[in-house]
């Protein structure tokens, strides 16, 4: 099997906005210690269309080399032909294992797939049914072309209102009206960046809480895939990223998530869950996705695909999808996804690596398919709200699950693909 690999720069013509919904889930098998994985180089600010030949090796060190990394042997299915993102990464949601992944490290401007990590920040902080009037001074330095909830000034939203409006709309009004009742926009990238280093998410540098394109803004996508697995961790996160449609005062709004909500040329996907997308001039589409399929919960990061197709990220992610509910038990890890560091266990350097590189060993035949560097008021509306009794779980206290099913909106389960 030939490694998939994008090469050449991409222009996107326009400076319009407009982003697209993501998710997390929980944490991997924290057994295993050994040495300090080597940290990540520091991102450029101006990104290029071939990756760094260092990247950080956090997770493993196949996870740090340029190009696919998947580990082949008999029974394990080929990857999907046509996949042309910078960067991408499929694991399992539950016990942290990489399946598979495209330059995981490299650092590339995320659009509001980082408005993942703003909500897994800020959302504990405010109860959702507190109420706040929006004064004309929180709307200000939202960014020209930004995507919009239509949250107006001198109105008064929910806490919940607004969230909706982040993650169904990816309203960078929203985003900018719950910074402020954080203390401002500097103080939460503080508390995101902070956040994000707790996380052991070290590829991120935050300058905007929305995700705008700003210089020196980047992540990764294993960076994204931790954000989306801590924040699936709290049951509102969980609940505004799978909802489909929602009533905002007068206002209708639906996801923008095409493998939640559908579109003409993206079916809605069997078992997807949310959780957010991305899209800005600088960095393309983006976009990561939990689903679950016969038990097994699988998140998909990908970050700007190459070709210039509509809903080109979405196809991509399905196939990755698709690729690893079939390779799921059968092919070995080429990684983990850490936990954070307050998660570590007794002992361990944060950052560890498993004392096996992961997909150096295993099932016999096994070999190593390594890169190419280049190649190839809100009603909720059809919210997934319902939660599947035998799998609910209290995740209180914010401590970290590892290891233990979480639930997923039970109607999301049982949607079939058109």
């Amino acid at each position: 099997m030939s490694p998939v690999s994008p090469s050449g720069a991409r222009v996107r013509a326009g400076g319009a906005r407009r982003s697209l919904p993501v998710v997390s889930a929980t944490l991997c098998s924290l057994a295993v210690t050994a040495p300090a994985a080597l940290a990540a180089p520091a991102p450029t600010t101006t990104p290029t269309a071939t990756p760094p030949a260092q990247m950080s090796t956090l997770g493993g060190a196949r996870l740090g080399m340029p190009g696919t990394q998947v580990n082949l042997a008999p029974g394990v299915p080929v990857l999907p032909k046509g996949l042309t993102a910078r960067s991408w990464i499929v694991s399992d949601a539950e016990s942290g294992q990489v399946l598979a992944a495209h330059n995981a490290h490299w650092a590339l401007p995320p659009a509001s797939t980082l408005k993942m990590l703003f909500a897994d920040t800020v959302l504990p902080r405010f109860p959702k049914d507190t109420r706040h009037k929006v004064a004309p001074a929180e709307l200000k330095g939202v960014g020209d072309g930004s995507s919009l909830a239509g949250i107006k000034e001198g109105d008064t939203y929910s806490v919940r209102d607004l969230w909706l409006g982040v993650f169904l709309k990816s309203g960078n009004d929203a985003v900018h009206v719950l910074s402020a009742m954080n203390g401002g926009v500097r103080q939460t990238v503080d508390d995101m960046q902070k956040h994000a280093e707790e996380l052991q998410a070290l590829d991120t540098r935050v300058v905007s809480p929305d995700g705008y394109d700003a210089p020196g803004q980047v992540s990764s996508a294993y960076d994204l895939t931790l954000f989306a697995r801590s924040g699936l961790q709290k049951k509102d996160f969980r609940d505004y990223c799978s909802t489909v449609s929602a009533r905002i005062g007068s206002a209708e709004i639906r996801n923008t998530n095409r493998l939640l909500s559908g579109d003409s040329d993206v079916p809605v996907y069997q078992g997807i869950a949310g959780v957010k997308n991305g899209n800005t001039t600088h960095a393309g589409a983006t976009f990561t996705g939990v689903a679950e399929r016969g038990g097994k919960v699988l998140l998909v990061t990908v970050m700007n695909p190459e070709k210039h197709e509509h809903n080109e990220v979405y196809k991509e992610t399905a196939k990755l999808f698709d690729w690893g509910f079939q390779a799921v038990g059968k092919v070995n890890p080429v990684g983990e996804l850490v936990p954070p560091r307050s998660a570590a266990p007794a002992g361990a350097a944060a950052g560890a690596s498993p004392e096996q590189s992961p997909g150096t060993g295993g099932a016999p035949g096994a070999k190593a398919a390594a890169s190419a560097p280049a190649g190839s008021g809100s009603s909720g509306v059809g919210t997934a709200l319902a939660i599947a009794g035998g799998l609910l779980l209290l995740l209180g206290g914010g401590v970290f699950l590892v290891n233990r099913r979480w639930p997923l909106p039970d109607l999301m389960r049982r949607r079939t693909r058109p």
